[in-house]
């Protein structure tokens, strides 16, 4: 399962159980998502949560680092027989920008920024497992 964390919204992703593709799950308010993952896990199996790492072009963190480091303790505190693991998110939201318009998505659902929140994950989650294909 991956996350692009905002301070607004959390983008969900989960994969296929042979995690061949990523689709886009759901978006939750940050408030909810630890009840919303709970309820989650009572029927759904996750082996690993990716967390979207935020950088600045430099690598260093950028201005939102310090949100997603206290939801990656969160999570690893709630639920910590589930591994965490960052990947790094430059470029997803522009990715998933492009991806919604070249899927023909109308002007209304471009600018959805929920829309580009989930579609972010699943980038993530499918650059996440290509990397580890490649382990």
């Amino acid at each position: 399962m991956a996350f692009d964390y905002g301070t607004k919204r959390i983008g969900l992703a989960v994969t296929d159980p042979l995690q061949m593709i990523a689709t886009g799950l759901d978006n939750i308010h940050p408030k909810d998502i630890i009840d919303y993952l709970k309820r989650y896990l009572q029927t759904e199996q996750v082996e690993t949560f990716v967390v979207g790492e935020p950088k600045q072009m430099d690598n260093t963190p950028s201005q939102s680092a310090m949100h997603v480091r206290g939801f990656v303790n969160l999570l690893k505190k709630t639920f910590p027989e589930i591994p965490v693991e960052m990947m790094d998110e430059r470029f997803t939201s522009k990715m998933a920008s492009a991806a919604i318009l070249a899927g023909g998505v109308k002007k209304a659902g471009r600018q959805n920024k929920a829309l580009v929140d989930t579609v972010s994950a699943v980038i993530l989650l499918q650059s996440w497992m290509e990397q580890r294909a490649f382990r």
